[in-house]
């Protein structure tokens, strides 16, 4: 997104690779671990989506049992690569699926996966790729005896994928095993921990929870320390060109001092509110591009008017911060009724404090807007924002197309945006609250979300 250093948590997920023979039991070690790591945005890929598209003759032995699918070469393990690496760089992936009832891929079926904090891969050959080896900060092997490993997939191949045992039993012993014992147990080499899967292997799976959970907790520390390193900032925030903030007229003056009194009924607070924002909307609209109407324009006299312009209010979307951002859509409705608008939660850990993307929804293709607003009430930390931004160009939406547009901000946030996006993104604010005063107790109550509980009276 910028030069400054600053990397988002999302474009550095913490990859755990999980290994073992086919029954072995490391789907349930996987989702084990990612029920326990309670984290958002934990996801869990499984290698079998990968398979390679079967040729009809192909298919023709797979529904005769004779296809080997425990080969490397079944696996399209360039593809699963790609797809690890895309998300290790913070961008969207499309995860096939495929079907073991019709020995295919899913037609126009995909998981769709983005802003992944922690990725889990399981399958047999998750340890055997060296690119994908490479991916991954924990490696785990689930080891199982093999007689063992064959009872588990009878039961799963005849009850959930409607095999017969003869057929099942001859895959086993002329694919499987052989496979097993070539190609997937030594893979146990690469592992930085094995666990049994048989005898009670709570102990084991108690110390891999602490090991990575101590390792997220660094990442979050590490990400909070980039945050700070970014409230430092040579040159005062009046001086910059990319800073508009509000004329503060009579009017303005007066609806912000409206907003400040506690005695203020709700209604009425809501409704000063609603005026500022239109305000502060027109205002970031003042200079969005004009084009010359190709068809006439007569006034009201009957004269045909010179160069009529218009304003392509299409090409505008906003996106809001659920839910501070909401707090601005009456006002956006009333200045462009049509537009498209766009959410995302970004919500901070209650543990580490960390900002974290919980959902996202944006308008399909918004790259070609040409201009984007992200609204948020307040700016406090600028965290969120900083976030939202990275979302945005994560999606091809241009830094120089981004207006912030907020009511609220502290000098710390807007300093902190300035730096992550290296003076590129366009920030309008109803106000700026300067560090000496929140310091000196002045104005504390910059640092308190009261904008959106005032609106939507969740006090």
């Amino acid at each position: 997104m910028n030069s400054s250093g600053y990397i988002p948590p999302w474009t550095t997920p913490y990859v755990i690779g999980i290994g073992g023979s086919s029954g072995s039991g490391k789907t349930s070690v996987a989702t084990k671990l990612v029920t326990r790591i309670n984290t958002p945005w934990t996801v869990l890929i499984s290698l079998d989506n990968f398979y390679k598209p079967l040729t009809v003759e192909e298919r023709k032995q797979a529904f005769e049992n004779n296809y080997d699918f425990d080969k490397p070469d079944s696996i399209d393990l360039d593809l699963a690569y790609q797809c690890i690496l895309s998300l290790k760089e913070g961008k969207k992936v499309k995860i096939p699926t495929y079907s073991f009832t019709d020995h295919d891929r899913i037609p126009n079926k995909f998981l769709t996966i983005y802003g992944a904090s922690v990725i889990v891969i399981e399958g047999i050959y998750a340890l055997y790729d060296q690119r994908l080896l490479d991916l991954m900060d924990l490696k785990v092997y689930v080891d199982a005896d093999l007689d063992i490993c064959l009872a588990r997939r009878l039961t799963r191949d005849i009850i959930s994928r409607g095999r017969d045992l003869h057929g099942c039993i001859r895959q086993w012993e002329k694919f499987v095993k052989p496979n097993a014992d070539r190609f997937v147990k030594p893979t146990m080499k690469a592992a930085d921990a094995i666990i049994p899967s048989m005898s009670d292997n709570s102990i084991a799976t108690e110390m891999l929870l602490n090991h990575i959970q101590s390792k997220l907790q660094l990442k979050s520390q590490q990400h909070l320390a980039e945050l700070q390193k970014l409230e430092s900032y040579a040159v005062s925030i009046d001086s910059l060109n990319i800073i508009h903030k509000l004329r503060q007229t009579n009017q303005v003056k007066a609806l912000q001092t409206i907003l400040l009194d506690k005695s203020v009924s709700r209604d009425d607070w809501v409704f000063y509110f609603d005026r500022l924002a239109t305000i502060l909307l027109s205002f970031a609209l003042d200079d969005i591009p004009t084009k010359l109407k190709t068809t006439k324009v007569i006034t009201p006299t009957g004269k045909q008017l010179d160069n009529p312009v218009f304003v392509d209010f299409d090409r505008v979307t906003a996106i809001n911060i659920v839910r501070s951002g909401d707090c601005f859509m009456r006002s956006l409705r009333k200045t462009i009724p049509s537009v498209a608008v766009g959410k995302l939660l970004i919500q901070s850990d209650s543990r580490t404090g960390e900002p974290q993307l919980h959902s996202l929804f944006i308008p399909p293709m918004i790259e070609n807007y040409n201009q984007v607003l992200l609204m948020d009430a307040q700016i406090i930390s600028g965290a969120a924002i900083i976030m939202a931004i990275q979302v945005l160009t994560d999606h091809n939406v241009d830094l120089k197309k981004i207006k912030v547009v907020v009511y609220l901000a502290t000098e710390t946030g807007i300093r902190r945006i300035v730096n992550a996006t290296n003076n590129q993104v366009e920030i309008y604010a109803g106000e700026i609250i300067s560090d000496d005063k929140i310091r000196t107790n002045q104005c504390n109550w910059a640092r308190k979300r009261f904008v959106a509980s005032n609106y939507f009276g969740c006090k």
